[in-house]
């Protein structure tokens, strides 16, 4: 057996970066193993936690006094697929934003890899508090999906 490893799309080889994660959930029986089904179904609205939906409203509220723009529509559409992984991306002058949804139809793991690079203070005060929560609010969000994709395999 080889060395273990980790490839992603939301990763580049030997690029740095400032903040990444990766979290896993089980993949719930008769969900779909289609990444782009994944990564819309996690960013819709019917997946958001109300808890999540309020903090991505304190984001729009508080970035203009950082003097960053509000995020535009479509930020977390689906740019690529290749696959087993589907890739969301933006870049803006305070930094650079990856995600990819990869779906293990084998495993029947569901990884939702993160990674982030900021570009100046800005990005830097803006991403502590983010940082912090993230994990919890992705878990918060995989798990509404994970809930809301089983639901409609069981109609």
């Amino acid at each position: 057996m080889g060395a273990p490893g980790l490839t992603s799309l939301a990763l580049r080889a030997g690029e740095r970066f400032d903040y990444g994660d990766v979290i896993l959930v089980a993949q719930p029986p008769r969900t779909p193993d289609d990444p782009r089904v994944w990564a819309e179904t996690v960013f819709s609205a019917a997946s958001l936690p109300f808890a999540v939906r309020a903090l991505f409203g304190v984001r729009m509220a508080l970035a203009p006094l950082l003097g960053l723009r509000p995020a535009p529509k479509g930020v977390f559409d689906v740019r690529q697929v290749v696959g087993q992984e589907a890739l969301m991306a933006f870049d803006d002058a305070h930094l650079e934003f990856r995600c990819a949804v990869a779906v293990d139809p084998v495993m029947r793991v569901v990884r939702m890899t993160t990674i982030v690079r900021l570009h100046n203070w800005r990005g830097r005060l803006y991403f502590a508090p983010v940082g912090i929560l993230h994990p919890w609010i992705v878990h918060a969000m995989l798990r509404r999906c994970r809930r809301v994709l089983a639901a409609r395999a069981a109609r």
